[in-house]
């Protein structure tokens, strides 16, 4: 190459401290000496021959453009027409349509020839406009999922979801363990207990479309939940949005943190070194010192923000769903495709459940009796099932051989302990003495609250080869809380001394 291109590439910046140094008066041996470039190469500057030829623009190819024939001609028109077309399409048209021409090296010709026509000819882009974040004008909800970590109860898995609440200025955060999917309860109960943990409200408050929710729904039962929604809001004088189905960036205000809150709880994961916890409290109590944590790093924002939310109402508003239902002549409730079992002496009664994401809360009129953890039946599964022998086990045992066909015989066992023990029992005695000894050694365990330990001593009497005696184990546990009657010495008085008691000064 000659004229102006000629000899070898100098930078700007060289060019510039040449120029510098003439400047200053040195001379064109010292100037070029400074700028590390030949007294030539000086010259040449100050007759304007050099230049960076990488700041230079080309209007020339290197080589033959392999799409040259095709490209203005056919490609460009078929991505006008529709730009959602990829690459490995286009190169597969070709070379269906010209066999032999286009081989599989033109594919990263055709990337970049698309990704530039995208970027000057192609659809229009959404723009993203970054919205000024006001003090305690807006709070937001989601869910979320913890991939890639699978947390136990003590050691089993553990099927739950995240919910989500986040204040939009400060970043204030709070999350609360949810079982099951999606549902306007898992929302209203996280909800709550964040905004009472808060201690105050935002003018706002956004989720998404809730469309888990109400997925499987008719039109009524989605339109209920609307309405719940607007009401749980206006209990706390919010004004309740929700963003477009499919939109997820009009909830960016919290999508975004997911993933910086979800890093800060797998690290807290691996300094604890362990999934597994004793129980779901265990799991909330552990995640709010994690989120906690969080926060603090936002104190000061926290601190001005909190000074212009909302007074909290006088109490909290319901965060269940209510439903009546009768007990069976099973003593079985039935709730959202799961089976549940309860005290036998409310057969027949009609109860009023509060169905919360994690449990049922059930009341007699209105008076409470007792709570159950929630079950959920898997897509595709049969009914789900929550059966306590407890509630059942003294009807039982009037008629032990029901036990043998019960449909809920499985679940009457209460721990694989007790269905091994069912296995031995039924493969090595009489049927019905099979049935009576199950039996009675499930109201032993009930009547006494020894299931654990019974279990085991009956499990290892098993393995040791020891003939099973319930009437042994009912001695065991019956009489190893009793305490001997306590001595009573009694004093008996002389005659005399009711005298002596009579006569007493100042007594007639």
């Amino acid at each position: 190459m000659g004229g102006a291109m000629s000899g070898s590439w100098i930078t700007n910046r060289q060019v510039e401290m040449y120029m510098n140094a003439r400047n200053k008066g040195n001379n064109q041996q010292l100037a070029a000496a400074k700028a590390g470039i030949s007294e030539r190469t000086g010259r040449d500057i100050e007759k304007n021959k050099r230049r960076d030829p990488r700041q230079a623009e080309r209007d020339w190819r290197t080589r033959k453009d392999p799409l040259g024939t095709v490209w203005d001609a056919e490609l460009a028109p078929m991505l006008a027409r529709t730009p959602q077309l990829q690459p490995i399409t286009l190169l597969e048209y070709l070379q269906q349509k010209y066999p032999g021409k286009y081989p599989d090296k033109c594919l990263r010709t055709l990337q970049r020839r698309v990704k530039y026509w995208k970027a000057t000819d192609g659809p229009e882009k959404e723009v993203m406009f970054r919205q000024t974040h006001e003090p305690g004008r807006l709070s937001l909800s989601d869910f979320t999922h913890l991939k890639g970590v699978t947390v136990t109860i003590n050691g089993k898995p553990f099927e739950h979801l995240l919910y989500h609440f986040r204040l939009s200025f400060s970043g204030w955060s709070h999350m609360t363990v949810i079982q099951g999917g999606e549902s306007y309860t898992a929302l209203a109960e996280g909800l709550q207990n964040a905004l009472w943990r808060l201690g105050g409200t935002a003018e706002e408050h956004r989720t998404d479309s809730l469309s888990a929710a109400f997925k499987n729904l008719s039109k009524d039962a989605q339109e209920d939940i609307t309405q719940r929604y607007q009401a749980l809001c206006k209990h706390y004088d919010m004004t309740a949005s929700r963003n477009n189905p499919g939109v997820g960036h009009e909830n960016g205000s919290i999508e975004s943190p997911h993933g910086h809150i979800k890093r800060r709880i797998k690290q807290g994961f691996l300094l604890r070194g362990s999934y597994d916890f004793k129980s779901d409290v265990e799991y909330q109590e552990w995640l709010e010192g994690v989120v906690n944590s969080h926060n603090q790093r936002n104190a000061k924002a926290i601190l001005v923000e909190r000074e212009h939310l909302r007074a909290l109402p006088v109490s909290k508003t319901a965060d269940y769903t209510e439903v009546v239902v009768r007990v069976s002549s099973s003593s079985t409730i039935v709730l959202n495709r799961a089976l549940y079992t309860v005290p036998s002496r409310l057969k027949h009664e009609v109860l009023k459940v509060e169905l919360y994401h994690d449990r049922l809360r059930c009341y007699l009129g209105t008076k409470y009796l007792l709570t159950l953890n929630r079950k959920r039946a898997k897509s595709g599964e049969p009914r789900a099932r929550n059966v306590d022998y407890r509630h059942v086990i003294h009807s039982l045992a009037k008629k032990p051989q029901a036990f043998r066909r019960s449909q809920l015989r499985d679940d009457l066992l209460p721990t694989d302990i007790y269905k091994n023990i069912w296995q031995h029992v039924d493969a090595t005695m009489p049927p019905k003495e099979a049935c009576r000894f199950t039996v009675k050694l499930l109201l032993l365990a009930a009547e006494e609250e020894c299931e654990e330990p019974l279990g085991e001593m009956v499990l290892a009497e098993i393995e040791s080869g020891c003939q099973l005696n319930i009437n042994r184990y009912k001695d065991h546990y019956r009489t190893r809380d009793l305490v001997s009657a306590p001595k009573i010495e009694v004093f008996q008085h002389t005659l005399q001394s009711y005298d002596d008691v009579i006569n007493f000064k100042g007594v007639r």
